[in-house]
């Protein structure tokens, strides 16, 4: 089957205190529902909002703004807009919304690709559903009617898509990418009515489309710059579109150009907004923040003659402006929306006496020639009109502005005012002076109201220690995150950032396994699948931790461990399907041995497991494998060892990542392995003479693809091909005398991570069974072929397809082994691997998906839901997490090395004996600490703790009381530097070394013990005395 896109796991920490009611970010997205008096708001943190707007719904209601509804009373207008609800429809910016369906659905579009529903009025609430996805960001929605069943929508993938609001997908496709450069069609505005769809972008065109057909009308050519939004009337004639390049342009589609252009603003024209079916009123907002009220009734057409009025000024550039009756709302980059008085601009508005002069001239002479038109307002008296002005305000002449460089007014405004009695009624209006003019004065100084939304994250640092991160929020505050334990640990007040991070970071240099989003408002965490396992910690820079013991030094794969506690819920649930399902099975295999005559014997004895956790019972014919997919068999020995709290169960394997249930071997106390098991970090960088690459790649973690059971790859026991089982039994046997040893994590055995892994003990290597391997897949190859139904198997590829794989293996084991009960191969991480977190319910945590445009949404839950989501997580969910989480297998990734080479402090020690080449370049897993390092100088040239060594590498058991381990008496410098023990070789090149070379370190001694040579450098060190030789300095610190 095909190969599913790349997919990412992310979480979003909530901060403990936050509450709904408010956006964090910005609003990009302003729809008034006048039927219900509900303002909605969409914003840069993916939050839909509805407000009440309180407003008493009895009075009777203009068809637009222009005149205003005064009817309403003082105190009604005053009364304050409640919050309603709140959804977090997307993950990405709201970048804009509609209202549907009679007002009861919202439309959203956002920079996460997808055009959603919301349904806030609905009896039963319900999250918002996608209707509709794009390859690019999502920029404008619009609908040509409250009651049409499709909305449209553009974005930067150059596509104009109609969506079916029931959820019957896309109904019409347009392409509308550029004719001269494609990428310059990406839609920026689109305006729609159920005959005309019109759209804008950076190619600065206006174009023209059939709804119906998707056939192109035609196209308008004429700004010079950016369209930001686009109009039309709703008999599909008049268009306008403003453009960053500061104008207004007025467009008629019957005669096929541009019929005005306005320049009433200074600054690129951001929004727009008309409830006139006509466009005769609208409201315009720009980016210096200025909000335009523009009245062109009763000029027949003639726009320069309309009245334009500076309403308000705002601090920071407006992205949307809607109005309804005496209010105007507003929404700029800021999280809150305010709310400003609107201004009447009928005949009631008290404008200065030349204007009101110049407008009544016009209306005598086009009625005394009779070319009144039909869309005209004729003057309504006070009396005759039902809205009642609770006061005529007097319009300032600053706050009248320019409609277009053609019209005749305002008078200058640098030569003093007009006085009132210079213009008489009828009398000729002087021809205006073209001098420059004051700035606009706005006629409301500050809102009637503001929402005020909440404080959302705006920057952020992420420590050295990749596990914490620092915010800096809208308000000024400063937080540390822990993006392990998914909450803020930290408050450190109103500061700047960079203040605060020398205070907090530590030297420390782990691999990158997140990255940290805050595009959104919140703290949004993403793992990759190439990366998010790279990074690991010791278990010792946890503290404690309860009810767990780790063996010394092990280390915690950050990745996992966080995703082993996202679904945890979601493991809690599959093990419950497994048990049922296994159930089913084993109900067949009791049934038939029943019948049969004859009992089945216990398998074993059950051995409880840690506080709170649970297992199953494991089979004593149950083959361990590589990967830890079952349980080894519970001998004596190892039951005592289970159930002694100074031996954990799931030892981690240095240099490698661990499986919970590996082999028998190898699940030994860390004092009861050999050193060279304990302590192979290292292997040659420079490939030595006589030395292979397989042998070469044995010696490196990370470089083998662990068995993974399945039904090419049957479990070890006894099948149809006795001879075959029996023949395996004595190879295994022949290894063990061998002294080799059975791979037991994903990167090989532990053998490979020995501290004999260069120099003279590559000998020592596993490569018996390296050699062996060939003639096993062979075996296993002959095996397939002698069996039609060992045939292989295609499962789906998502998390679903991993449990299918189980099953089938389950079924497989029947097929062979019809009298055996069927064991789990279910093998979440154990808290000694992955300790036990208890993460915030409510964290959310998304599968996301690659597009070409970007990352899109793929599921959507949290951690409370993920256990009942596991129908819709096993079908959308990347394979590489049902592995992690239900078979506890990471994906193969070379490690990452750090070459070094090792010199005696100024000749101070002996050096240490050469491979037969004479290479001593090193090199190294690049978590490996100084201590490390101190004891492979140490075994080669103490002999009292190479003896130690080797006497508990023979008998087992921990290093003897009273003998010094050698971080007591070595040192490990670097640029005349002494290195903390556990200081890792990553830290050690970034923060020290600093440089790209191979890192040169210095041991020496400090005098706390008297180191007696070993054999093979007291031999050495003679030769060269009789030669007549002197040790030379090979290097010095800081080289």
């Amino acid at each position: 089957m095909s190969k599913k896109a790349r997919q990412r796991i992310s979480y979003v920490l909530e901060h403990p205190n936050s509450s709904p009611g408010g956006h964090r970010l910005g609003v990009n997205g302003l729809a008034i529902d006048q039927t219900n008096s509900i303002l909605y708001s969409g914003g840069r943190d993916g939050v839909l909002c509805a407000w009440d707007l309180n407003r008493d719904l009895v009075a009777p209601q203009t068809s637009h703004s222009a005149m205003i509804d005064e009817t309403m009373s003082a105190s009604t207008s005053k009364r304050a807009t409640t919050f309603r609800a709140q959804t977090q429809a997307h993950t990405h910016w709201v970048n804009d919304i509609t209202l549907a369906e009679k007002h009861t659905a919202v439309v959203s579009g956002s920079s996460d690709l997808f055009v959603k529903l919301w349904r806030p009025l609905a009896e039963t609430p319900a999250d918002p559903v996608t209707i509709g996805q794009h390859a690019d960001y999502v920029k404008c929605v619009a609908t040509p009617t409250a009651d049409t069943n499709w909305v449209a929508s553009g974005g930067l993938d150059r596509k104009i898509n109609f969506w079916d609001l029931a959820g019957g997908g896309n109904i019409l496709e347009i392409d509308a990418r550029g004719e001269e450069v494609a990428e310059k069609g990406s839609i920026y505005a689109m305006g729609v009515t159920h005959n005309v769809v019109a759209n804008g972008g950076p190619e600065s065109t206006v174009r023209l489309w059939d709804p119906k057909t998707g056939k192109r009308i035609t196209k308008f050519v004429g700004h010079t710059d950016m369209i930001r939004s686009i109009l039309i009337s709703e008999n599909g004639d008049l268009i306008m579109s403003a453009s960053s390049d500061q104008t207004v342009k007025v467009w008629s589609v019957t005669a096929g150009r541009c019929m005005h252009t306005l320049t009433m603003h200074d600054s690129s024209v951001w929004a727009l907004f008309s409830d006139d079916p006509s466009l005769h009123t609208f409201y315009s907002a720009d980016r210096s923040g200025l909000v335009v009220k523009t009245d062109v009734r009763g000029t027949n057409g003639e726009f320069d003659n309309g009245l334009s009025l500076a309403v308000a000024q705002e601090n920071d550039g407006v992205t949307r402006v809607v109005a309804w009756g005496d209010s105007i709302w507003t929404s700029t980059s800021r999280a809150s929306i305010n709310r400003w008085k609107n201004v009447d601009s009928s005949d009631h508005t008290q404008l200065p006496e030349a204007f009101r002069a110049h407008r009544a001239s016009l209306a005598t002479i086009r009625s005394r020639d009779g070319s009144l038109s039909s869309t005209m307002v004729p003057p309504v008296s006070g009396a005759e009109s039902p809205y009642k002005p609770r006061h005529k305000r007097n319009i300032s002449e600053k706050s009248i502005l320019r409609i277009s460089n053609t019209a005749p007014l305002p008078f200058t405004l640098g030569s003093g005012n007009m006085d009132e009695n210079s213009v008489s009624p009828g009398s000729q209006v002087p021809e205006p002076a073209f001098n420059m003019v004051e700035l606009p004065e706005p006629i409301q100084h500050e809102p009637e109201e503001t929402i005020a939304g909440q404080f959302g994250l705006v920057k952020h640092r992420l420590l050295n220690d990749r596990r914490r991160v620092l915010t800096l929020d809208t308000a000024g505050e400063v937080l540390l995150w822990d993006l392990i334990q998914c909450r803020p640990i930290q408050e450190f007040g109103k500061h700047h950032l960079e203040t605060i991070v020398p205070q907090v970071n530590t030297k420390e240099a782990v691999a990158p396994w997140c990255s940290i989003d805050t595009s959104s408002g919140n703290l949004a965490v993403v793992l990759e699948p190439y990366n998010c396992f790279d990074a690991e910690m010791y278990a010792d820079e946890l503290g404690s931790v309860e009810n767990t013991e780790f063996r010394e030094d092990q280390r915690i794969n950050l990745g996992k461990w966080v995703l082993r506690y996202l679904f945890a819920n979601l493991i809690d649930e599959e093990i419950r399907r497994d048990e049922a399902f296994r159930h089913k099975l084993n109900e067949e295999v009791l049934k038939k041995t029943a019948g049969g005559g004859r009992m089945l014997p216990p398998l074993a004895i059950s051995i409880p497991g840690p506080a709170g956790w649970q297992f199953s019972e494991p089979s004593s014919s149950a083959t361990p494998k590589a990967t830890g997919m079952n349980y080894p068999p519970m001998t004596p020995g190892m039951a005592i060892g289970l159930a002694t709290p100074g031996s954990p169960m799931a030892p981690f394997i240095d240099g490698g990542f661990t499986t919970p249930l590996s082999p028998l071997e190898k699940r030994t106390s860390q004092v009861s392995r050999p050193s060279q098991e304990r302590e192979d970090y290292f292997a040659d960088a420079i490939q030595t003479p006589g030395l292979d690459q397989s042998n070469r790649l044995a010696q490196t973690p990370a470089t083998e693809v662990p068995p993974t059971p399945g039904p090419e790859q049957p479990a070890k026991t006894p099948s149809a091909t006795e001879t075959n089982g029996k023949e395996k039994e004595k190879d295994a046997k022949d290894k063990e005398k061998d002294g080799g040893k059975t791979p037991s994590t994903p990167f090989g055995g532990m053998k490979k991570f020995r501290m004999g892994g260069f120099s003279m003990k590559l000998g020592r290597s596993a490569s018996t069974p390296q050699a062996e391997k060939p003639a096993a897949l062979d075996e296993k190859a002959e095996e397939s072929g002698s069996n039609g139904s060992q045939h292989e198997r295609e499962f789906d590829d998502n998390l679903g397809g991993v449990v299918q794989k189980i099953k089938a293996e389950y079924e497989e084991e029947l097929v062979d082994n019809p009298g055996r009960i069927v064991e789990t191969k279910i093998t979440p991480s154990l808290p000694n691997d992955t300790p036990v977190l208890k993460l915030p319910p409510g964290t959310k945590v998304i599968i996301q998906e690659e597009t070409s445009g970007g990352s899109a949404e793929v599921y959507r839950g949290t951690v409370g839901s993920v256990g009942t989501d596991a129908d819709e997580i096993e079908q959308k969910g990347p394979k590489w997490l049902g592995e992690c989480l239900l078979q506890n297998v990471l994906p193969v990734k070379d490690a990452v090395k750090v070459s070094f080479v090792l010199f005696p402090y100024k000749g101070e020690l002996p050096e240490l004996v050469a491979a037969p080449d004479g290479n001593n370049r090193l090199n190294a897993n690049r978590m490996l600490r100084v201590k490390k390092i101190l004891g492979y100088v140490a075994e080669r040239i103490d002999r009292e703790w190479k003896e130690e060594v080797e006497r508990v590498e023979r008998e087992g058991g921990e290093v003897g009381e009273g003998v010094m381990r050698p971080e007591e008496y070595l040192e490990l410098w670097c640029n005349e530097q002494m290195l903390p023990n556990k200081m890792t070789l990553a830290t050690l090149r970034t923060h020290v070394w600093r440089g790209g070379n191979d890192i040169v370190l210095h041991y020496r001694a400090n005098g706390r013990k008297e180191i007696k040579l070993t054999e093979q450098v007291a031999e050495m060190v003679k030769e060269e005395e009789q030669a007549g030789k002197k040790n030379e300095e090979v290097g010095t610190p800081g080289v």
